[in-house]
């Protein structure tokens, strides 16, 4: 099938792929950032943003993700590009690694490493969070995403600094969510989803929580290790559920290093903003 996207930039292809009810606009902070070091391909997932849906026969799940991420690369000539994904698309880029399709794996806050509890927590809150935009009136949601408090009313469960959001990038995420013909049926599959398996040792893979993710409630090191014995883990200070737009630089210094590094300088990130090593990491 064939999926909306965006390319820009040089360098090693990256594919970024968005969560639940998001759209590949959702990178769009750190495309300058990601540019010239970077040839960067945002796209939508099926039922998503601008992306047709899912034929009837298929279910909407990181297998079937697989499958048409497979036909995806084979369309652009990609072979084994690096990979990153926020949320659902985190974990999509997390069985990608599993299954050798890419160079690197980056997750930021990705679902999956759960536990049925907080499995059956975060789900019900992305179904509040999509009921409430269903029924907000249009002219109502206009007014909440003039103002920084309307703003955090609206999406404060996914961003921890919504008051930097655009108004008009809330209003159109909105309306991508409440017409997302996949986020149901996603759902619905994710009530079974817990990732599970190994990742190979040649696939380098960073997984990266946000310090203010009130969606998704950041693992134990010791559930991912057991998982992905080599991960790289890092907390985001200061970042929600999705980072992109809460911290640019630092995200797109997540995406640099984990996609191989660079060889020109990195935006700024200082070592109390990055914490790496497993016990740091997931210190409470």
């Amino acid at each position: 099938m064939r999926l909306a996207y965006d390319r820009y930039g040089t360098g090693p292809p990256l594919v970024l792929l968005h969560g639940a009810g998001h759209r590949r606009q959702a990178w769009l902070p750190v495309q300058e950032r990601l540019a010239p070091y970077r040839d960067v391909i945002s796209l939508d997932f099926p039922g998503f943003g601008e992306s047709p849906p899912l034929p009837a026969h298929q279910s909407y799940t990181p297998n079937t993700a697989v499958i048409v991420l497979q036909e995806f690369f084979a369309d652009l000539g990609l072979e084994r590009p690096h990979v990153a994904g926020n949320s659902m698309g985190g974990l999509v880029s997390l069985v990608l690694a599993q299954h050798g399709m890419v160079s690197s794996a980056t997750a930021f806050s990705p679902a999956g490493l759960w536990t049925p509890m907080g499995r059956r927590v975060s789900l019900r809150m992305l179904r509040s969070i999509y009921s409430s935009a269903r029924h907000l009136p249009p002219t109502v949601a206009v007014r909440l995403s003039r103002t920084a408090t309307g703003r955090t009313l609206m999406c404060g469960l996914l961003f921890g600094r919504p008051d930097l959001l655009e108004p008009q990038v809330v209003l159109e995420d909105m309306r991508a969510l409440v017409n997302a013909v996949g986020f149901a049926p996603t759902l619905a599959t994710g009530d079974k989803i817990i990732f599970s398996g190994e990742v190979l040792d040649d696939v380098p893979v960073t997984i990266a929580w946000g310090s203010r993710d009130l969606l998704l409630r950041r693992p134990r090191a010791a559930l991912i290790t057991q998982l992905i014995p080599h991960a790289r883990l890092l907390r985001l200070p200061g970042c929600g559920h999705v980072p992109m737009n809460d911290d640019p630089a630092l995200v797109a210094h997540v995406l640099l290093t984990g996609s191989g590094g660079v060889d020109l300088p990195l935006p700024r990130v200082t070592p109390e903003e990055l914490v790496t090593g497993v016990q740091e990491a997931v210190a409470d």
